[in-house]
């Protein structure tokens, strides 16, 4: 599976009218496969017959390991400055801050434990990955040149299916601080299913209409939602100072309280912060549809990753000054932060406006991987990996929306899935290590494709991790090494989960149900396109 934003309304078997398809037999048309005729956006003119973004044509050729199909060129319309947001939206979310909170001062250096662990080799994998190739799709471009096509399937349908369980969970914790917004008068449905439900639900339907709309549109819920999620960690930074200053620190921050406990619980916390810092590879599945891809990507991760990091060990700190961990909930503890530290000073009436930023953080959060992931099945359906009609567009706005509509109900399902047998904490954990499971399957093809993708030769133009082909190595062994970790630390249920076995059922099963679906949809596309 390839991303893709746009493409012909025609699914594979009929030609776009009025289109001449591209061949794999015509030496003159470039494919997927070869990355030397598949030129970035202006600065790499690579064939005289695939123009830049000025004069592209019309359609370029998308391969799978049976057939080449035809899909149009996209257009590029992301810039530096949107994909920077994009990275920030996807990459930092207020809702770790509260989880990393509630562990006490030793959460400091789990942050950067997991910033040298994870995030440090995945910056570098995906700087030195998308520079070589750039093209629409990302992490599955990377996985299938270097292992075929079923571990590239594998991966962006993974890939895919880890944001089902994320989009709920993400809205959990937006409905849960939206009650700052009305005071103690609404605190009442934080225990309330159906209010979650019906939050959830709501969040799926503006964050799928605003992209089928299209993508000119959907960025700017992505936009927004990034400057929402500033805003209030600049503030709780910036009060959280204020507050020591003037009454001290509410938590204890002496040096035994910043050494990390190796107790199992603490354990498996570290994989909920390594989980935190992905996202900046997201962008990458949206190669074909940045002004210059290969300038801008790098650019993008890295003054985004600063960014990030520097806000969640920031704002984290900051809610430990303000109320003791023990006070912090996961749900809405950054609410409860904000509301502690303005009754301190006397400005309570930022409360609600923050609650309200917290939410339009979430939300923007969702359209942004909405907008990304929808490519995947997209191109499943022309490819024929999925029903021909996910691979069809909007008449009017030109969009995928199938895939978005399909990928928004089974989305919803996942809503009910994790409440069923459980509180509304308990689907709230659940649905958090679904996501986990299911999203750092990917990294563990994208590391290893990392290292053995060091044996192609580097191009000029190619960012290569600093150290050359050694360091490169090293860096993809460790993210590995902490991803397959954090799988394994994923599958435990917490302590205060009152239906453990439940909980394990869920979160295990459901992962491996997920991939189990993914290799017979694999297997029955191969063998359509056998017969077709």
């Amino acid at each position: 599976m390839l991303g893709h934003e746009e493409a012909g309304e025609q699914c594979v078997g009929a030609e776009p009218r009025g289109v001449v398809p591209m061949t794999p037999t015509d030496p003159t048309h470039p494919t997927h496969e070869t990355h030397e005729t598949h030129p970035t956006h202006e600065t790499h003119p690579t064939h005289e017959t695939h123009p830049t973004h000025e004069t592209h044509p019309t359609y370029v050729t998308h391969p799978t390991d049976l057939a080449q199909p035809t899909l149009p060129t996209l257009r590029r319309v992301l810039t530096f400055r949107d994909l920077f947001l994009y990275y920030v939206v996807t990459g930092f979310s207020l809702r770790w801050i509260a989880v990393a909170a509630a562990a006490g001062p030793s959460a400091i250096v789990i942050w950067i434990i997991a910033a040298l662990g994870f995030f440090v080799p995945l910056v570098f994998s995906t700087l030195e990955l998308s520079s070589r190739y750039p093209e629409e799709g990302g992490i599955y471009v990377w996985s299938k040149r270097a292992f075929g096509p079923f571990a590239a399937f594998i991966t962006g349908w993974t890939y895919w299916g880890s944001n089902l369980p994320y989009f709920p969970g993400l809205l959990y914790f937006g409905a849960a601080n939206a009650l700052f917004m009305g005071g103690p008068a609404w605190q009442g449905l934080s225990s309330n299913s159906t209010y979650f439900i019906l939050v959830a639900a709501s969040g799926l339907t503006v964050a799928v209409t605003m992209n089928v709309v299209g993508l000119n549109v959907g960025k700017w819920l992505n936009n927004a939602g990034a400057i929402a999620g500033w805003a209030p960690a600049l503030l709780l930074i910036a009060l959280g100072g204020l507050t020591w200053s003037r009454l001290g620190s509410a938590t204890s921050m002496n040096a035994h309280a910043f050494v990390p406990s190796t107790s199992l619980k603490d354990i498996i916390f570290w994989s909920t912060i390594a989980f935190a810092f992905g996202g900046v590879e997201s962008g990458s599945t949206m190669g074909e549809e940045i002004r210059d891809a290969r300038r801008t990507i790098p650019r993008a991760i890295l003054a985004a990753g600063a960014v990030i990091t520097a806000l969640y060990i920031a704002a984290t700190l900051s809610v430990l000054l303000a109320m003791p961990k023990e006070q912090v909930s996961g749900l809405q503890g950054i609410m409860q932060a904000v509301q502690a530290i303005t009754s301190r000073v006397a400005l309570g009436w930022l409360a609600p406006p923050v609650a309200a930023l917290v939410t339009l953080n979430a939300l923007g959060g969702v359209g942004g991987w909405f907008a990304a992931t929808a490519r995947l099945p997209f191109v499943a359906g022309i490819d024929r990996f999925l029903p021909p009609a996910f691979g069809r567009l909007h008449p009017k706005w030109r969009t995928p929306y199938v895939a978005l509509l399909a990928q928004a109900a089974i989305a919803g399902l996942f809503v009910f899935l994790g409440q069923a047998g459980t509180s509304v904490r308990g689907a709230y954990d659940a649905l958090v290590s679904m996501g986990i499971i299911a999203y750092f399957i990917p990294f563990l093809f994208m590391f290893a494709a990392m290292i053995v993708l060091q044996r192609e030769r580097a191009g000029p133009d190619v960012m290569r991790v600093p150290g050359g082909k050694p360091v490169a190595i090293t860096l993809a062994v460790i993210g590995f090494i902490v991803t397959a970790v954090s799988i394994v630390l994923a599958c435990i249920p917490p302590d205060g989960e009152p239906n453990k076995m439940l909980a394990v059922v869920k979160v295990v099963g459901s992962s491996l149900v997920l991939v189990g679906i993914g290799a017979i949809v694999y297997l029955l596309g191969r063998r359509r396109v056998l017969s077709g």
